[in-house]
């Protein structure tokens, strides 16, 4: 549940809003900083979950890097202070002008997707007269227990080289003089749940991967197991620190690794998914014969993920809890928005404090894919970020 002293000051807020508790975002933070170290692992935070300057900022000063997955991320992660050489960019669609732009910053590693990219990086970059740093995107054939949408490891899927365009890709990294290799990357999918098999599997693959690689003569300095940690989205206040400590400590169980390699990880939702709360207000109360609508002023355009995936996200109203403690009915809700679509839908038969217009409406665990995933659809205004410790100047604008 949120702050007593911050819902005083949501009452003088426009709704919606994403609000941001930061002290849970440094508790995060610090948390992943000193588990990373303990097991030497190097952490890169996944831009794509939420794009906030202020967060990214706070993750370089812990020493993280960025994983990006488009020229404007990488751009911003140069902007908020990420050294060049923390910054890797996946992604299986990049433009020529994005990786003119990395090159000319001179990123770390483009994380290659398939051999036809590594020949237009390697031309881009002879163009230029640099380097390129790149590492291979392999897809492990891993299950990582997730909804289909968000499995990326498979063995067909967009996603990475495949294992039998492996010698064509040691080729190329041999022949070419522009082109460094420094490593091999991995992605599985997102909100792994089921920690210690699934990671343990994909360890397993990436050991015998790499032997591959190294028994025809290249060195793989650098393994990146990519990110993906789930977070409770049931429990948020039980759970506010997803386990970190499993992941970590699996890997350290399971990959082989020499002294002088490097492994990264590049986690994004578990970072960030509970410090964020989507805040709104409920215009209508509907009352049909067998179900009842919450009417909120936040749709499908500030938060997309229960319309694209079913995702759930736990629902609390505010007002009742705040102002109407004593008031304790509760009532079945569908909880929707006002975007013209029967998808726009955040809940099912959700049980909430009875609820009244005007009532200030939380849905947790949204700082991951919120904000980030938001559109101006129906010409809406995208949703405001609000952080606790600056939430005072923001109530009094």
């Amino acid at each position: 549940m949120l702050e007593l002293d911050a819902f005083g000051a949501f009452s003088k807020l426009k709704t919606p809003f994403y609000y941001y508790d930061t002290a849970l975002l440094r508790r995060t933070a610090d948390f992943v900083a000193a588990e990373a170290a303990r097991y030497g692992i190097t952490v890169h935070y996944a831009v794509k979950a939420n794009s906030s300057g202020k967060i990214i900022r706070e993750f370089v000063s812990r020493g993280f890097g960025a994983d990006c997955v488009s020229g404007a991320e990488v751009l911003l992660a140069d902007s908020c202070g990420v050294p060049a050489e923390k910054i890797f960019f996946a992604g299986v669609g990049k433009s020529d002008a994005e990786i003119s732009d990395a090159l000319r910053i001179g990123i770390g590693a483009f994380n290659c997707e398939s051999l036809q990219e590594m020949e237009v990086i390697d031309d881009m970059a002879a163009g230029l007269g640099v380097k390129a740093r790149v590492a291979l995107r392999i897809n492990p054939d891993v299950d990582a227990h997730t909804h289909r949408y968000i499995t990326t490891g498979l063995s067909e899927n967009k996603f990475g080289i495949y294992s039998h365009e492996f010698d064509r890709a040691i080729e190329l990294l041999k022949t070419s003089e522009r082109l460094e290799f420094v490593g091999l990357q991995f992605h599985i999918g997102s909100q792994i749940t089921d920690i210690e098999n699934v990671i343990r599997a994909e360890c397993g693959k990436i050991n015998g991967i790499t032997e591959h690689f190294e028994s025809r003569g290249l060195l793989v300095r650098s393994i990146d197991l990519g990110g993906g940690l789930g977070v409770d989205y049931e429990d948020p206040d039980g759970n506010p620190v997803p386990d970190f400590t499993a992941w970590f400590r699996t890997i350290g169980e399971c990959l082989r690794r020499r002294p002088d390699q490097i492994v990264h990880v590049e986690p994004g939702r578990a970072m960030v998914a509970q410090c964020g709360t989507l805040v709104s207000r409920v215009l209508f109360v509907k009352c049909g014969k067998t179900r009842n609508f919450l009417v909120l002023d936040a749709g499908m355009n500030d938060l997309i993920r229960p319309a694209l995936y079913g995702a759930y996200h736990k629902i609390e109203n505010l007002s009742a809890y705040y102002e109407r403690g004593s008031d304790v009915r509760d009532c079945a809700y569908d909880v929707v928005g006002p975007v013209c679509e029967s998808s726009d839908v955040f809940g099912e038969h959700r049980i909430l404090r009875r609820s009244y217009r005007g009532d200030l409406i939380a849905i947790r665990s949204a700082g991951a894919y919120g904000s980030a995933m938001s559109s101006r659809y129906n010409l809406r205004p995208p949703a405001p970020d609000v952080f606790s410790d600056e939430i005072v100047n923001f109530a009094n604008l």
